[in-house]
């Protein structure tokens, strides 16, 4: 007896004789989980129960523990099974935690539980069937975790069940039709989830106490069931994601206490149906991204509204008079189809419309003057209609407007002059119409303006000072115009305009002065005005200017030597009144078309100055001479060095001395095995540069063995190496330690043979397992993997490395991967160490890099720095991504990234996904997929630096699956994220 109680409190590790049984038991609990933010901290053995501890809530009579609270804790272990052994216990919530276990198939002990919440943790294994024989649950959520398996068909046992929470899991198979018999179901959430496609399971229609029913993205297949009609308690019903194909049942009228409706993303057909009247809850209905057809139903549009959603479908005709007649009707979303017609007049007048977007239709007529009528419009978009007239003087009076986009329409007449000064807008979108007058002075009152595009229209005038306020300004475009007069010497203080476009106008003048203020100027375009007077020196000093063009003007005097130190993706001066020497430079044929038709501007290329073609042809004529005395000198002195070079090959063929090897590692192996081991059986690749041999030695180790020619190669353009790139790759590599880098053991160079010895990788190329038959299909949370890992280490070039080093030459064959998919950066051949002063850059002689991989500015400018890197590896980010190759016929005269945008623009981005990866990973591939977009912007000043690349992957891949669907840290089934403007108009431009 004695032994038994010494083993009792061994059991319980420093107990305190006055704390009761519970709080032993909780004491347990806490020994099992990590705590790292001290959740638990209050849970202190001198207490006499644990019912003061943080979490805890007692029985007020009986003081035993009833409730369990630990959410948002930050606790991570496995699921305490102590819990049940609290008697009384009728509560337990571990929701967004890390528990990380499989959870006990036996729930027995926890027979008297009421709510069992173990929502957005880690959970990994199958669902327990034991939580079936629970007799008083009523609440289950099991969503946002890892679990797989499929639904237990026991689950259809559950006597007093009200919500079942299973969304955002791994569970596979199918909807069993068994949860249809939990007549006390009220709440059913099973959306996202990698189930088998199948129809919908018909018996869920006898749930007839359900109020909401989430079966977003479960792959259903085939019609919505009209047997729906019977859960006549439902109030959001979410069918969105799926592959539901066939009409919209209009026995979904009957569902009179309906509230939402989703069914965007779908393949339904058919004309929207008739009977809506009756629902007189209905705020929400999105049938948008389908097939449907026909006009919308007048009924449809006499409801009382919130927001009605239906673009991207096939909608043709007219919109209802009766749908500007919904009293609560504040947000209307048409854009993408084929709708005509003129806006309904009442359209804002009866209704608080907030956001009105018809954009890419065919409607016509004036834009309706009460749109704003109730003072809250926020968002109007109407781009690419054919609207008339002028802009109503109503909405110079909307203060509430935020965003007026209008862009391509036939809009004419005079801007109201409210309209420039509206408090609260920031974005504001007019080009591409016939609109005329001056812009107002009252535009300073703007004060939240970033955003200012009023191209191609009829606007004339001076460009108003008052521009100059506007502190937000990032962009202002206001080509094609008729303005006149200087530019304005106050807009010099716009210290965050990115963009300065005022091509195409009659501006007279030079520069204001002070040009230094634009710090954040990437894009200055004057082009095709009257400007005159000299070229200011400052502009060299603007630390991000990429896009300069001042073509078609009268500048005159020289060029400044300052434009040098720019990384230019564009230059153009053609066409002024320039005169003097090129800088050294731009004197290079790739840059004669920056400079033409200035008669003073002299150079060494050819056509720029036709008076110095004289001087230029008796230099040639004394150059030929000299050539041909210089090749006779040469043939003689290559006849010696030939027979001598023989002599020596003569005496070392024997085999590769030992004094010609270097190390950089510690080796387990000998040299002389490398070389013994160069035989054709052991090739494993070729190319222009040499051969790659598999080297199993004699401890068991494999290498790689790249074997390159010796000589120069400068004169095959095909070739990777040249006669100084075989010690580029030595430099680099020898001094390079990172796990994301490939290890070079050693090399050797006798002069004829030159030999790279690599760490071997088994996986080979990225580019083999994605375009060739070499290897299977790769998962996407391997191609992810493979992502940031190579992320990882150009990051490590580029940020890391002193002075940094630029690889120039990016690609998924240049990225090797290990047994674990684990991926190296390899093949630094045409790598560059950046020095100097402007280490930013360096100008090469040759183009370096791969078709499909080379970043435009590269290929204009020749000018090499880690911005041409991030663009390379955007290309690889869009490869995993796509599946696709760089460069593919299908592509016609497109590459991958012109395809990638097109696609995305035409026809969404499930064009564009790869369909052999799982869509439960659509999310994060879309954030992923938005890194590639930005790593190959066009300028390389939009393009992030490498280290940021890694934060956004790493960002991508730690936020759940379920991250869009949150709402106030609870899933919410009635939430789905539209394309950001921000990528609309990034896909537009």
């Amino acid at each position: 007896m004695l032994l038994f109680l010494s083993l009792l409190f061994l059991s319980f590790p420093f107990p305190s004789l006055s704390l009761n049984q519970e709080g032993l038991y909780l004491e347990r609990v806490k020994l099992g989980l990590s705590d790292p933010t001290h959740a638990l901290s209050n849970w202190n053995q001198r207490d006499e129960t644990p019912c003061n501890w943080s979490g805890i809530t007692c029985d007020s009579v009986t003081q035993r523990v009833h409730s369990v609270d630990l959410s948002n804790s930050f606790l991570s272990g496995p699921f305490p099974t102590f819990l049940c052994r609290l008697p009384s216990l009728t509560f337990i919530s571990l929701n967004n935690n890390s528990i990380n276990s499989s959870l006990p198939v036996d729930f027995d002990m926890c027979q008297n539980l009421e709510s069992l919440d173990l929502g957005q943790n880690l959970l990994v294994g199958p669902i327990p069937e034991s939580l079936a024989y629970l007799p008083n649950l009523r609440y289950l959520s099991l969503a946002g975790n890892n679990l797989t398996g499929e639904i237990p068909v026991k689950f259809g046992e559950f006597r007093r069940l009200e919500t079942l929470l299973l969304a955002g899991n791994f569970l596979n198979g199918t909807i069993p039709s068994q949860l249809g018999n939990i007549s006390t179901l009220e709440f059913l959430y099973i959306a996202y989830n990698p189930f088998t496609p199948s129809p919908f399971p018909i018996q869920l229609a006898n749930l007839t106490n359900l109020k909401e029913l989430w079966l977003s993205d479960c792959k259903l297949i085939g019609p919505i069931p009209t047997s729906l009609s019977r859960l006549t308690r439902l109030e959001n019903l979410d069918l969105s994601q799926n592959r539901l194909t066939g009409p919209i049942p209009s026995s979904l009228a009957e569902l009179k206490n309906i509230v939402q409706i989703e069914l965007f993303n779908n393949s339904l057909s058919g004309t929207l149906p008739v009977g809506f009247a009756n629902l007189t809850k209905l705020r929400r209905f999105d049938a948008s991204m389908n097939q449907l057809t026909g006009t919308i139903p007048n009924e449809l549009c006499e409801l009382e509204l919130e927001s009605l959603n239906l673009y991207e479908n096939r909608l043709e005709g007219i919109l209802p008079e009766s749908i500007a007649k919904s009293p609560n009707l504040y947000e209307l979303k048409l854009f993408n189809n084929k709708l005509n017609g003129q806006l309904p007049s009442e359209l804002g007048q009866k209704s608080p419309l907030r956001s009105l977007d018809v954009s890419y239709n065919g409607f016509s007529g004036e834009i309706p003057e009460n749109l704003c009528a109730k003072g809250v419009l926020e968002d109007l978009i109407l781009i690419y209609n054919s609207f008339s007239g002028k802009i109503p003087e109503s909405l110079g009076k909307c203060r509430s407007l935020g965003r007026a986009r209008l862009r391509n329409n036939r809009l004419s007449g005079t801007v109201p002059e409210e309209f420039w000064g509206l408090p609260r807008v920031y974005l504001v979108e007019l080009v591409g119409n016939s609109l005329s007058g001056q812009v107002s002075v009252r535009i300073s009152g703007a004060y939240n303006l970033s955003v200012l595009l009023i191209s191609d229209n009829k606007f004339s005038g001076h460009i108003p000072m008052e521009i100059g306020f506007l502190g937000n300004l990032i962009e202002f475009s206001a080509s094609n115009n008729m303005f006149a007069g200087p530019i304005p010497g106050s807009l010099v203080n716009l210290s965050v305009l990115n963009r300065l476009v005022l091509n195409g106008n009659e501006l007279s003048g030079g520069f204001p002065a002070g040009i230094r203020g634009w710090k954040s100027l990437n894009e200055l375009n004057l082009a095709n005005n009257k400007l005159s007077g000299p070229i200011p020196d400052e502009i060299g000093n603007l630390p991000v200017l990429n896009y300069l063009d001042l073509s078609g003007n009268h500048f005159s005097g020289k060029i400044p030597l300052e434009l040098q130190t720019l990384k230019l993706n564009l230059l153009n001066l053609s066409n002024n009144m320039l005169s003097g020497e090129l800088p050294p430079l731009f004197a290079k044929e790739i840059y004669k078309n920056s400079f033409v038709g200035n008669p003073g501007l002299c150079g060494d290329l050819e056509g720029l100055c036709p008076e110095m073609g004289e001087s230029k042809k008796m230099s040639f004529l004394w150059l030929l001479r000299s050539i041909f005395i210089l090749a006779g000198l040469v043939f003689v002195v290559g006849v010696v060095w030939f027979y001598f070079r023989y002599r020596n090959y003569k005496k070392g063929k024997k085999g590769i001395t030992i004094s010609k090897w270097r190390s950089f590692h510690k080796l387990g192996f000998s040299e002389f095995e490398i070389a013994d081991s160069l035989k054709e059986d052991n090739v494993i690749g070729s190319g222009a540069s040499g051969k790659v041999y598999k080297v199993v030695l004699s401890n068991g180790e494999t290498v790689a063995v790249k074997k390159l020619s010796g000589g120069s190669r400068k004169e095959d353009a095909s070739a990777n190496y040249d006669k100084d790139e075989f010690e580029v790759e030595v430099e680099t590599l020898g001094k390079i330690r990172h796990k994301n880098i490939v290890r070079l053991w050693c090399c050797c160079n006798n002069g004829d043979c030159k030999l790279l010895v690599y760490e071997y990788m088994p996986n080979g190329s990225l580019g083999d397992l994605l375009h060739s038959s070499k290897g299977g299909p790769l998962d996407w949370p391997t191609r992810y993997k493979i992502a940031l890992d190579a992320a990882e280490g150009l990051s490590y070039l580029h940020h890391d490395c002193v002075p940094p080093i630029v690889h120039r030459d990016v690609k998924s064959n240049n990225i090797l991967l290990d047994g674990e998919f684990g991926a190296r950066v390899a093949d630094f051949g045409v790598a560059k160490v950046v020095q100097g002063v402007n280490k930013g850059t360096e100008s090469m002689s040759v183009i370096a890099g791969s078709c499909g991989y080379i970043a435009p500015e590269y290929a204009y400018t020749l000018r090499v720095n880690e911005k041409s890197d991030i663009y390379s590896f955007g290309v690889v980010i869009l490869e995993l991504v796509t599946g696709r190759l760089p460069i593919d016929p299908e592509f016609g005269e497109k590459d991958l990234v012109k395809w990638v945008y097109s696609t995305l623009d035409q026809k969404g981005v499930d064009q564009v996904i790869d369909p052999k990866l799982d869509s439960s990973f659509k999310d994060e591939i879309c954030r992923v997929l938005d890194v590639g977009l930005r790593c190959t912007s066009s300028l390389p000043i939009s393009r992030p630096s490498m280290r940021r690349v890694v934060n956004m992957l790493q960002e991508a891949g730690v936020e759940s699956k379920l991250k869009s669907s949150k709402k106030d840290g609870k899933l919410s089934p009635y939430y789905h994220e539209e394309a950001s403007d921000e990528v609309q108009l990034r896909i537009e431009s």
